[in-house]
């Protein structure tokens, strides 16, 4: 059956914070307070990026500090790593998820690796913006979900808000950190809205935090599946099921205390992700959490993600991406004294 989420009760405030301005409040704010942060990439000059975050950063700082790049990343990296190693604390925008792949090699070869190759006395304190995901009707190379690639690179921190709250407390903590932080913001979560004022300090970006309590499931998500792993619990709740809602934050490296006691509470653990499920972020949620708690395990650790398919056009997108129903079924098919069927054909369902 199609579950239809509840209508979420108003703000306090009708009018909130959306992702987006809190993301440019932190470059903002960061950029005010430390002079050797500069801000640079593709049209995130005059324009102000394709998503409208930098508006107003070149005016109020100057184009010597948020400026336009050529239409280059493998250079938009390679340039930051230098001004990185002099002393300046850049941060860069990929402009799209898949048109940071030309910058691959110079992300895995030297960014990750220049701390370690140089025994630690040189740090490289980059931030690279990348906004990634779907759910925005973009055709291919502006959807992916490339949160695995950088996750597997040892030298990376690798980090994704749910909410602006986080958006704004965890860029402004990546840009003070002196490892090298891959900042992937889900471009579908841009204009969602939250009533808090900044500047706001959340919890460190290394840890988990419980969105949403329960006793029934443990829904481990991040980035852009908060905010649905959050309508499915609400769904969940209306039918008697009690639904926990952990957000990752920081996918590498990933502290799992915070999932790891809460799957020993609820015995159940459900991993959603946007990306395809074959090899996908949430194989080594799974892992983990098979390795840690099986003796607490009711069930199979399942994954709900994208179709194991390139991304498909606009109109398509919608039968991809994981929604509140197939979320659903996967706690439905988790085993329970009602009964347990071994069927996995369910699209984007892994066992």
């Amino acid at each position: 059956m199609t579950r239809t989420p509840p209508t979420p009760p108003a703000p306090s405030s009708p009018a909130g914070i959306s992702m987006g301005a809190a993301l440019n409040q932190a470059l903002r704010d960061a950029a005010a307070e430390d002079p050797d942060v500069v801000v640079y990439g593709e049209d995130v000059g005059a324009l102000g990026g394709v998503f409208r975050v930098t508006d107003g950063l070149s005016r109020e700082f100057g184009s010597d500090r948020v400026f336009d790049s050529p239409l280059a990343e493998s250079g938009i990296i390679g340039t930051a790593i230098g001004m990185a190693m002099y002393g300046l604390r850049p941060v860069v925008e990929m402009q799209f998820d898949a048109f940071a792949y030309p910058a691959f090699e110079q992300l895995v070869s030297h960014l990750a690796k220049m701390r370690n190759r140089t025994r630690g006395t040189v740090a490289v304190p980059v931030v690279v913006r990348v906004p990634y995901g779907g759910g925005i009707g973009g055709v291919e190379h502006h959807s992916d979900s490339s949160e695995a690639y950088y996750t597997h690179t040892p030298g990376l921190r690798v980090v994704t808000p749910g909410t602006p709250a986080d958006a704004y407390s965890m860029l402004r903590e990546a840009i003070a950190c002196d490892d090298p932080v891959v900042f992937l913001e889900p471009k579908r979560r841009y204009w969602s809205k939250e009533d808090v004022e900044l500047p706001v300090r959340t919890e460190p970006m290394a840890r988990s935090v419980v969105r949403r309590p329960g006793d029934d499931v443990t829904l481990v998500a991040y980035g852009p599946m908060v905010e649905t792993a959050l309508e499915a619990a609400a769904v969940a709740a209306e039918e008697g099921r009690s639904i926990e809602v952990v957000d990752l934050r920081q996918l590498a490296p990933w502290d799992d205390s915070v999932v790891t006691a809460s799957v020993r509470r609820t015995g159940r653990a459900v991993v959603v992700h946007e990306a395809s499920v074959f090899g996908g972020y949430g194989a080594e949620v799974a892992a983990r959490v098979s390795e840690r708690c099986f003796h607490h395990l009711e069930a199979p650790v399942l994954r709900v993600g994208g179709l194991d398919v390139p991304y498909p056009p606009p109109k398509l997108e919608h039968l991809h991406l994981p929604g509140v129903d197939r979320i659903l079924a996967a706690v439905d098919r988790l085993q329970w004294e009602a009964g347990w069927t071994s069927d996995t054909g369910a699209p984007g369902v892994g066992a």
